[in-house]
């Protein structure tokens, strides 16, 4: 009877230790530093979202963070109903717990701007102009890609299309430049992973050429329907030797000239950026690209089209021949009914 008294407190100090040790456990990774890739990694949390989609956005950002660890803290402290919707900043010394109890407190204390896919650098710095919070470090000579990419210290004749249009939190006080430097490094990183991943055999030398045809691609479509088409007719082009004949380029290289009508002199008028004088891609991008437009350059759909024209509602209607390309025209350009 004793040994069986002795066996049953033995099990039940084991079973105490066994809580002890995982309530350590977890005490002593709430409260561990996390790992971080930078000094400061920006999260955008939206309305809505849960503790452990919050910890996969964190991960997403180069942050280890134990998903379900994560969301069962955030139920256990009652957190989980608290968490604000805004942009946060995980920092050097930040722990799980740190993380948790700022966002359920709302401590948004920086502030965010949202770089737009298709924007020009004068448009992004317009954006970024209008930013009270951002300390305006840039010279006020910048306004061109290329006195730009000189302060910015990109090794390119131009700085259009390197910054990546993405939401971006900042501290206020951030400057405008540093907030540029890192648009330019998630672009460099995002464009070398897809160049990496590209389809094989496509006619493009190197990543920058991608992002010049990927900027092309993002003007001429918004619809993701029509992306990976547009981009397959902009290859075979390529292929055949033939001009790219992209209106995008040509409004580009007319800049202040271009009074929002195309004409058939702007067409004939020779730029740097013309794309119907000119054979071959730009000596740039045009604007800058998202990651559809992107991954629609270098995944494109294999097919025999070498012309596209709007249809006017957002979407394109494409021809493999002169023929009948010049009857989509008369129909969606002219207004003529076959």
């Amino acid at each position: 009877m004793n040994s069986l008294i002795k066996f049953i407190a033995y099990l039940f100090l084991l079973a105490i230790f066994a809580v002890l040790a995982s309530v350590g456990g977890a005490y002593y990774w709430m409260n561990s530093e996390l790992t971080m890739p930078a000094q400061y990694v920006d999260v955008i949390v939206p309305a809505g979202t849960k503790p452990a989609a919050i910890a996969r956005l964190i991960n997403q950002a180069g942050i280890p963070l134990e998903t379900n660890s994560f969301a069962w803290l955030a139920r256990l402290t009652g957190q989980d109903k608290k968490i604000k919707a805004g942009g946060y900043q995980v920092r050097v010394g930040d722990t799980p717990s740190t993380v948790l109890r700022r966002m359920a407190q709302g401590d948004v204390t920086s502030r965010q701007v949202t770089l737009v896919e298709g924007w020009t650098v004068k448009q992004i710095l317009n954006a970024l102009s209008q930013q009270a919070d951002l300390s305006h470090k840039l010279n006020a000579n910048a306004k061109d890609t290329s006195s730009l990419a000189q302060e910015i210290g990109i090794a390119k004749p131009y700085a259009e299309g390197l910054f990546f249009p993405d939401t971006y939190v900042y501290f206020i006080g951030t400057s405008d430049k540093e907030l540029l430097t890192r648009a330019l490094v998630a672009q460099q990183q995002i464009l070398n992973k897809a160049w990496d991943e590209r389809e094989p055999d496509l006619p493009l030398q190197n990543p920058y050429e991608a992002l010049i045809l990927a900027s092309i691609v993002e003007k001429e479509t918004a619809s993701p329907s029509d992306r990976a088409r547009i981009a397959g007719v902009f290859m075979n082009r390529l292929k055949a030797g033939m001009p790219l004949q992209t209106d995008p380029t040509v409004i580009y290289g007319l800049r202040e000239n271009y009074d929002g009508k195309l004409r058939k002199r702007d067409l004939q008028t020779d730029t740097l950026w013309n794309t119907y004088t000119r054979s071959g891609l730009p000596p740039s991008p045009i604007a800058s690209v998202g990651r559809a437009a992107l991954n629609a350059t270098l995944h494109p759909e294999q097919h025999d089209y070498l012309y596209f024209v709007s249809k006017g509602d957002g979407t394109s209607v494409f021809a493999s021949n002169l023929p009948d390309h010049n009857k989509n025209v008369a129909t969606y350009i002219l207004g003529k009914k076959q």
